[in-house]
């Protein structure tokens, strides 16, 4: 993969010439043009799987790194003392640690690492996969590719978010690897199928744990409660040199993707398709038993044997439906009876991890957060259909998303939501879009309940529309502005010509609170990151890093 950066800023100090050593096989040539005389790091990248180094190698390359890795943002102060500042983070790769608990293509990602520090980034964030650090075994948890990641993010001055990803990757919007649930965790599901998510029909989702059996000691003697406790209770032990000054956030994860929702709208297998409203998933036997006794508390015994029955099938439409069409159950005592009882169960599985992941990182100086879905299709139907089936109790009689901010602000806790780059007009008029309405409501929701928010794009954007969307939605004109902003993600298309411009434009506009529109053009026509492979046989096969 060759890196080509060109500015018009000097950001390597001139007199430095270093040579690095590497095992990498695929070449990634970082340039500063503009800059006399100019310099090229050549890296080799390798595409094999590298265990991480056991010993300080790693920790004195970093130190060598450091006089000619003088990257900064251009006139960009990281002072988080501005209150308009929005810093950005950029997401890494699903796949940045392998299967075999290795930092993937760790030369590669040092120079993508050198390049978001050229153009202002705050940080980065990576998920820490329950599949992954916890697959040998109960308790047997493998942090090594992480801190080899920790120590190479501290090594180029950015901070760290981390996600407790309690959910398997593969089978949802974006997924481009599959991380499974840890081995010894699906043996249980194989016995006990009422461990995942059910919908109507029995299907099953392996995605995550039934939030049903929160509390019971069905994967080995612990609770779901206490496994995701005693991972985050590892995490902290393991890095609690790095946490509150490279780790600075801990994103919880409470759901799939991470989010605080049901398994509404799976991909896997052509089940859902956009726009489809999505079904229930309250069929295994935990959550069937809440429901029962939830329904005899109120006397009525006879709405505890299942979910709606007219709600539908996942790619309907909400008037295809008895519960979801404009005048159905939904809004009905029986209905709203359902819902609360859906959204409240979810609403509590969220506050009981993030009260344990408090009680965990209380002391750390680290920052928690939440992510919420951004579910905008059919937002303009009365029913919300498809937030109601993710466990958003958010109608257009009832607002759903006060009470999640509500929840997260009583415990200091970040609330992140997605698709702040998406325009009502860029939807299609069939599926009756409202990301515009959506985002507007979650920022007057968190401005109610004082609860710090920030954001994310739910797709893969490069273009200029998108960035200036979000520069839009990240101030407080109308509700809450945002406190930090996640780009979804780091890839080879990113650094690509006019996507890395309207990155760097992006970032600078964001620090200076969007008053920026465009970069100067000095800098505009400067700034430019070239990446692409190029094939093995018709390079060289070297083992070194060199400026020139």
């Amino acid at each position: 993969m060759a890196l080509t950066l060109r500015s018009s800023i000097s950001f390597i100090n001139q007199k430095e010439t270093k040579i690095l050593k590497t095992s990498d096989d695929v070449p990634a040539i970082v340039s500063f043009a503009k800059v006399k005389p100019s310099y090229r790091l050549r890296v080799k990248n390798s595409m094999q799987e590298a265990r991480p180094a056991r010993d300080n190698s790693f920790n004195s390359e970093a130190r060598r790194n450091e006089k000619w890795e003088k990257v900064h943002a251009p006139s960009v102060a990281h002072s988080h003392s501005d209150s308009k500042r929005v810093p950005v983070y950029v997401m890494l790769p699903l796949d940045t640690v392998t299967m075999g608990g290795s930092l993937n293509k760790p030369r590669a990602m040092n120079a993508s690492l050198m390049a978001l520090k050229s153009a202002g980034v705050e940080g980065v964030m990576v998920d820490a996969w329950w599949g992954l650090v916890e697959k040998d075994g109960p308790l047997k948890y493998n942090w090594e590719p992480y801190v080899e990641l920790v120590q190479m993010v501290q090594m180029h001055g950015l901070k760290l978010q981390v996600v407790m990803s309690f959910h398997q990757c593969g089978g949802n919007v974006g997924d481009s690897c599959s991380i499974p649930l840890p081995s010894w965790v699906q043996e249980e599901i194989s016995k006990n199928p009422d461990l995942v998510y059910t919908d109507r029909s029995g299907r099953r989702n392996p995605e995550y744990i039934s939030l049903g059996c929160d509390s019971v000691p069905i994967l080995r003697g612990r609770t779901p409660l206490q496994v995701y406790a005693d991972y985050m209770r590892s995490f902290r032990d393991r890095f609690g040199d790095y946490l509150g000054s490279v780790i600075v956030e801990i994103q919880v994860g409470m759901g799939p993707c991470g989010e605080l929702r049901y398994p509404s709208y799976p991909e896997t297998n052509g089940t859902w398709r956009f726009p489809g409203i999505g079904e229930f998933q309250c069929y295994d036997k935990y959550m069937k038993a809440s429901l029962a006794a939830a329904a005899e508390a109120i006397g009525k015994k006879e709405w505890g044997g299942g979910g709606p029955h007219d709600s539908g099938q996942y790619n309907q439409f909400p008037e295809d439906t008895g519960f979801f069409r404009r005048e159905g159950t939904w809004n009905t005592e029986y209905g709203r009876f359902f819902l609360e009882w859906y959204s409240g169960k979810l609403l509590e599985h969220g506050e009981k991890i993030l009260v344990s992941a408090k009680g965990i990182f209380d002391t750390s100086g680290v920052k928690l957060s939440g992510k919420v879905a951004g579910i905008h299709w059919h937002y303009r139907a009365r029913s919300h259909a498809a937030e109601l089936t993710a466990g958003y109790y958010n109608t257009r009689n009832n607002d759903g998303y006060t009470p999640i901010a509500r929840m997260l602000a009583k415990h200091g806790v970040v609330f992140n939501f997605t698709c702040m780059e998406m325009k009502d007009r860029e939807q299609p008029d069939f599926a009756n879009c409202s990301p515009e309405g959506l985002v507007s409501q979650v920022k007057m929701a968190t401005k109610t309940a004082r609860a710090e928010l920030a954001g994310e794009n739910a797709l893969e954007r490069y273009d200029a529309d998108a960035y200036a969307q979000v520069l839009s939605t990240s101030k407080s004109e109308s509700g809450n502005g945002l406190a930090a902003f996640t780009y979804l993600r780091m890839n080879k298309r990113l650094f690509e010509g006019d996507n890395w411009r309207h990155l760097v434009d992006f970032v600078r506009s964001m620090s200076e609170g969007g008053r920026r529109e465009r970069l100067p053009a000095s800098d505009s026509h400067g700034s430019d990151l070239y990446v692409g492979h190029i094939k093995s046989t018709r390079e060289k096969h070297t083992q070194e890093a060199v400026l020139v």
